[in-house]
């Protein structure tokens, strides 16, 4: 589609103490030729708008506020090669069936919604069938309900190849990508939500450089494959469903250099890979005082975890397989282990002897959830001492690693390969 050459027009005239009884905006929209460009002035105008056709709509410094009705969405886009810009969105409806957003978004392309502020709106902006399109540097919280009742802050359905990046996501549900591949997600911080990022069914997307704080998860990877995630800080995923970055039935998957600290787990590896021939690369990660370094559920093997730094866990690996502890089947190298106890004659900085991680009297809790009341407790302590210095049966092996990382700074400075 050739785009329009662009047109002002002057709408002066909304800034009337009258705008919001009258949907001067709506009427100002369907007046313009295909690719004119409105620019408001500071103040309040009729939300529950419709742009069915090419055009610029730019707020200026987010002093120009779009306010809905309370029913229903604020913005519905259903045009290819719209911009809205420097706008304030404000007080969707709160139905989740008819999913009320700041801005939907439906079958187009080459749609940019940029530094936007979207707020007290149930589900931020909603995606469905759009493609090559940009979500860029917006500020976006739901309304004031409990997390299970909020929307999601950005909701990509059955849409490609689109950048979503510098968004500010705060107070909402989820932000989910869900059917949709070839997407690049990056420097995007989220706060106070429940699955800060969150995919399904999804393929061939970049996941770089997002900050996620005091979120139940940060990144979840769902019946997925073939995705990169690179740079990216999750700190404080905490409670019963805390988790840093998960795969599950995740396949050809790249985590590197991602920095997971202070959660539940760190790293959540459930039946992934999924596809018995391929493999996943989870390397260069900062796993970093959670109370589980890497937990493991199902099958999952075939996994190179190879130069992370395990430091400051209380637990670094579970598996909490009961029948065959599938982590060992992994391939293990060069990561740094601030438990290891062997030495360094040469100077290498690799270990003289491989680190082996065993479960001992003061892991059976994870075999049986029932005796974790009992973790820490000076009777386990004791046993484990015991089994340590005279073991009356042979310990499991969880995992080995034949050229443990003697110093955290090599890694960091890249000094160790």
């Amino acid at each position: 589609m050739k785009r329009a050459v662009l047109m002002m027009v002057s709408i002066m005239g909304l800034m009337a103490s009258n705008s919001l009884q009258e949907n001067l905006l709506q009427q100002a929209i369907d007046r313009a030729e295909s690719g004119s460009k409105l620019e408001l002035p500071a103040g309040e105008y009729h939300g529950n708008i419709v742009i069915d056709k090419p055009l610029i709509i730019d707020g200026v410094d987010q002093k120009a506020k779009i306010v809905g009705d309370g029913n229903g969405t604020v913005v519905t886009i259903r045009s290819s090669y719209v911009t809205l810009k420097n706008l304030t969105i404000l007080h969707s409806g709160e139905e989740h069936e008819r999913v009320d957003a700041g801005v939907s978004i439906k079958e187009a392309e080459h749609v940019t919604v940029d530094n936007c502020k979207i707020d007290d709106c149930l589900f931020g902006i909603d995606m469905e069938q759009v493609h090559r399109s940009r979500i860029t540097r917006n500020w976006i919280r739901s309304k004031p309900f409990t997390l299970g009742l909020r929307g999601d802050a950005i909701r990509v359905w059955y849409s490609n190849d689109n950048n979503l990046s510098y968004n500010h996501v705060t107070q909402s549900r989820d932000f989910v990508v869900w059917y949709s591949h070839g997407n690049v997600i990056a420097h995007n911080f989220g706060e106070y939500g429940r699955y800060s990022l969150h995919f399904m069914y999804a393929g061939k997307n970049e996941v770089l450089y997002n900050t996620y704080e005091h979120n139940s998860v940060g990144i979840f990877f769902m019946y997925s494959q073939d995705t990169i995630a690179i740079g990216n800080v999750v700190k404080s995923s905490l409670g019963t469903t805390g988790l840093g970055i998960g795969l599950k039935d995740a396949s050809n998957f790249t985590l590197k250099d991602n920095t997971l600290i202070y959660c539940a787990r760190g790293i959540y590896i459930d039946r992934s890979p999924f596809q018995p021939d391929q493999n996943n690369t989870i390397e260069g990660n900062k796993i970093l005082y959670n109370s589980e370094g890497i937990h493991f559920h199902s099958l999952s093997i075939s996994n190179n975890i190879v130069g992370n730094i395990f430091k400051g866990n209380i637990e670094h690996v579970v598996d909490d397989d009961k029948v065959t502890l599938h982590s060992v089947k992994n391939f293990w190298d060069r990561n740094y282990w601030d438990d290891y106890e062997g030495f360094d004659k040469d100077n290498d900085g690799i270990g003289d002897t491989p680190y082996n991680l065993f479960y001992y009297a003061d892991k059976i809790w994870l075999l049986n959830p029932n005796i974790k009341f009992f973790y820490a407790s000076p009777i386990i302590s004791i046993m484990n001492f015991l089994a340590r210095l005279a073991p009356i049966s042979q310990p499991v092996m969880l995992l080995k690693d034949a050229h443990p990382v003697m110093y955290e700074k090599d890694l960091e400075k890249g000094v160790v390969q």
